[in-house]
């Protein structure tokens, strides 16, 4: 049934922008269909506009495919609009659950320091805009006064953005001079200045990814875990956005494989429910674990004498 088509296609669609570890076996395994119905619905989404991309034998879809950024323009929050329910928010108190999650969520996304403030959110609008022709054009700039806490100076850089992220409040750069790629926060730059000089390092420029803990980086790191009702019942609520990562086992568990930028979020969770979790890798993961583990006991020895 057409139902049944549409279903898997928007099944598939989901995986393939939330991760970059599903292989072509385990995306026919998860939809159940075989390699050649697959191939069928990646070439219709190739021809449908969006970016599909290979990496070994896992396939992604860019987030910034044209279908994406059509859809975040009708459905996102306008910066006014989010400061409308700030306030509602605010008003609520403190203590409300309900309210402090969507304060936190909204935070986020939005620097309410600077949308509160019409002369910086001017300036914001105004680089945003500069680095948005200098993705477009393909073009190096000058990020004039950028603060970086880091090195606690103010200094000019030069670089070359080709991604804007985080709702528009980072940018992520190469740094010709440092000869890395970084990212910048736009709420850090006095002022952005257009070159004529044209991408020089385009071959060096490197993709980031978020996951879904909100933790950035270069490279995805894959975890696999078994996860008991309540642990399972916990991360399902906490983190909706992952419950394609996860599948049903036999025995009641569930099985959770999930890429992550950082072990910071995933080993915070398995340390707070760690009786209800059997973490099946990766080594890198259960290494962290471990060492996390040692020093709490290390921690708490000290104390006792």
């Amino acid at each position: 049934m057409r139902h049944d088509k549409l279903e898997r296609e928007l099944y598939l669609l989901q995986l393939l922008t939330e991760n970059r570890t599903y292989t072509i076996e385990r995306l026919c395994e998860k939809l159940g269909i075989s390699r050649r119905n697959l191939y069928y619905y990646l070439e219709f989404f190739r021809d449908s506009g969006f970016k599909v991309y290979k990496h070994g034998n896992c396939y992604s879809i860019d987030r910034n495919s044209p279908f994406f950024n059509r859809l975040i323009e009708r459905i996102s929050i306008t910066e006014e609009e989010a400061v409308m329910i700030r306030r509602l928010l605010d008003k609520a108190g403190q203590g409300d659950v309900l309210a402090d999650n969507l304060r936190k969520k909204l935070e986020r996304f939005y620097d309410f320091d600077i949308i509160n403030n019409d002369e910086l959110r001017e300036q914001k609008v105004y680089n945003i805009g500069v680095l948005y022709d200098a993705i477009k054009l393909q073009r190096q700039v000058v990020i004039h006064g950028y603060a970086s806490p880091h090195s606690r100076t103010t200094k000019d850089r030069l670089v070359e953005p080709f991604l804007l992220m985080n709702n528009n409040n980072e940018v992520r750069c190469y740094e010709p001079s440092s000869k890395l790629n970084k990212t910048f926060k736009v709420s850090r730059m006095q002022e952005v200045e257009l070159l004529d000089t044209e991408w020089a390092y385009k071959d060096r420029h490197q993709q980031m990814y978020t996951d879904v803990f909100m933790f950035s980086g270069e490279k995805m790191m894959p975890v696999s875990m078994l996860l008991g009702q309540l642990s399972y019942n916990v991360f399902r609520e906490e983190y909706p956005a992952a419950e394609a990562n996860m599948t049903t086992c036999g025995d009641g568990r569930h099985r959770l494989d999930l890429p992550v930028c950082s072990y910071a979020g995933i080993g915070r969770f398995v340390l707070g429910l760690f009786d209800d979790i059997e973490v099946l890798g990766d080594e890198g993961f259960i290494a962290y674990l471990q060492q996390k583990v040692a020093a709490m006991a290390s921690s708490y020895t000290h104390k006792e004498q």
